[in-house]
């Protein structure tokens, strides 16, 4: 076999003898299986076991309400597998929190706390949770840029808009996480949020120039490789002015996603920035590779041009074939195999993995029931939702509001949605509930009985769309909201006290710039929406401090 090249470092002599073990006493078929991170959804042997069965290095978790099945699962998986299997998630916050953990603020609301003591603390809670959820690597934090406002994608899953505010979030993010022994992922290489559409829809653009490009995401992913990052998320993203760099005439292939782009992966990120852990794939499902090239040449390409593992798969056995016929058609060189199955080993042997007893990896359950939802990680999660809330503006001097004065208010909401598997259910009965117990009279609009002066005393919009994939946009949706396209045209804030709560993207203002009182929340988490009502009644301040600009640079906004 080749010689790896450029291999990890921080391993001790034991845990570099059991990788190199390991690795030299597989087959190709278990070389080639270690690429692959799968996914499952339903907690079922019956999902497992064809995954299983194909030997893969790692199993991305989406888990159901019920700990005693995902505890089930998780043990099914680990005594079916020879080589210790690496369990990865989307540990992002907010509503994708997982139903049986602490729900924490998602990454913006983290961020208009304003305070890396708390950053740290709420990694360490989603840390340690994690652990005993039987959790190795979160794929986070997101370190892209919140600059295009209409992107989807970016939004509430970012830091914000400054740079370095991003990379200081991020750094203490990605200690705690690592210090507790969860790997981070820096993601999405070579970085997002420039360009207002959505990888999963389309192979997405980063526009700026290689100096321009260094000077941002460049110094965030140095400084955090140089910190000791374990992993890079590698995106569906071209990066047209590095590749024109060094291919002066590309036409189509300027636009190339990074996932199988050799020059951005191994060029850039290894040999420019030093990065020497582990590069995974984005999720190989997304439209930015799917409609770039066929699948049965993606497989294999993904893992020659520089990714170390391949993530997802709609149809594991025919991508696990595909990256074998790549193998034995030359697409995939050997070197580059036995190079990412290095790597990969490394990361398990990083994490403890090789060095832990199968069956105590996990828990009991009722041991996992107890370090669950503490009442000090639940005290954490509550502070940190309360200091996330942000008064964005209150132009007509609305708040505090008073049950007397605003007594009947209707509610006009947009709860969202979720794309992720497993997230939290959403509803604003936390609102309503916290409302209620003040004097105040909830009642959501009525189609054919809209609010008039004479019946109603405050119009009160909540929305929730936190950023997620394949929505192409986020908006105030006011033909939605108000039942019809006729009906959207309608006002109210010059004829009834009216203010906007977004428990999701930042930006709404964007499409309602006549709301003279608004309110940002960032996620719909029951703790945030508890902790907003005490603030918008005057038992609690606003602190929360904009991670962007909510005025979208638009002064009419402002007024």
């Amino acid at each position: 076999m080749p010689t790896a090249t450029a291999e990890p470092l921080h391993i001790d002599a034991a845990a570099r003898q059991w990788v190199e073990r390991t690795r030299d006493t597989m087959s190709v078929e278990e070389m080639v299986g270690q690429l692959f991170l799968f996914s499952t959804s339903q907690d079922s042997r019956e999902e497992l076991d064809p995954l299983l069965k194909l030997r893969p290095g790692g199993i991305n978790r989406f888990p159901r309400p019920d700990l005693a099945t995902f505890r089930d699962a998780t043990m099914h998986m680990i005594e079916g597998s020879a080589v210790p299997p690496i369990f990865t998630g989307d540990i992002e916050g907010g509503t994708i929190s997982y139903p049986f953990a602490t729900a924490v603020p998602n990454i913006m609301g983290i961020a208009a706390c304003d305070d890396l003591a708390m950053t740290e603390a709420i990694a360490r809670l989603v840390a340690r949770e994690s652990r005993v959820l039987g959790y190795d690597w979160s794929f986070g934090p997101v370190v892209d840029i919140n600059h295009a406002f209409r992107s989807a994608i970016v939004g509430t899953r970012s830091f914000g808009s400054e740079p370095d505010r991003v990379l200081t979030q991020a750094s203490t993010y990605v200690r705690a996480l690592q210090e507790e022994g969860i790997a981070a992922c820096l993601k999405h290489w070579p970085g997002d949020g420039f360009d207002d559409r959505d990888q999963h829809l389309v192979t997405s653009v980063n526009p700026l120039s290689v100096e321009e490009w260094h000077g941002l995401f460049g110094r965030i992913y140095s400084q955090l490789i140089e910190e000791g990052v374990m992993t890079v998320m590698s995106a569906h993203i071209a990066f047209p002015a590095y590749i024109r760099a060094h291919m002066p005439e590309a036409g189509r292939e300027a636009f190339q996603p990074a996932t199988v782009s050799h020059l951005l992966n191994q060029r850039l990120l290894r040999d420019e920035l030093g990065f020497r852990g582990l590069i995974i794939s984005d999720a190989t499902g997304m439209g930015g590779l799917t409609g770039w090239m066929e699948r049965s040449e993606a497989v294999p390409a993904v893992i020659e041009n520089g990714c170390d593992m391949f993530l997802f798969s709609r149809a594991p056995e025919r991508d696990f074939g595909f990256m074998l016929d790549g193998l034995r058609q030359g697409r995939l060189s050997e070197a580059r195999l036995y190079e990412a199955v290095t790597r990969i080993l490394t990361l398990k042997a990083r994490l403890g993995l090789h060095a832990v007893n199968p069956a105590e990896r996990i828990m009991p359950l009722e041991s996992m029931r107890d370090a669950l939802q503490t009442p000090a990680n639940r005290s954490v999660a509550v502070d940190a939702a309360g200091r996330s809330v942000t008064l964005v503006k209150d132009t007509q001097r609305l708040l505090p509001l008073d049950s007397e004065t605003h007594r009947r208010i209707v509610i006009i909401a947009d709860e969202g949605f979720s794309f992720w598997d497993g997230a939290i259910l959403r509803s604003y009965d936390p609102v309503l509930e916290e409302l209620r117990a003040r004097g105040f009279e909830p009642r959501m609009l009525e189609m054919e009985q809209w609010p008039t002066p004479e019946d109603t005393d405050l119009v009160l919009y909540l929305v929730g769309q936190e950023a997620t994939p394949s929505a192409s946009r986020i908006f105030l949706d006011l033909a939605k909201l108000h039942g019809s396209n006729r009906k959207a045209m309608t006002q109210f804030s010059r004829e009834i006290p009216t203010a906007l709560v977004s428990f999701g993207q930042p930006y709404y203002l964007y499409d309602a710039p006549q709301m003279m009182t608004c309110v940002n929340a960032y996620s719909a988490i029951e703790p945030v929406q508890r902790e907003t009502v005490k603030r918008m009644v005057g038992e609690a301040s606003f602190t929360g401090v904009s991670p962007i600009d909510p005025f979208c640079g638009q002064e009419q906004l402002r007024w």
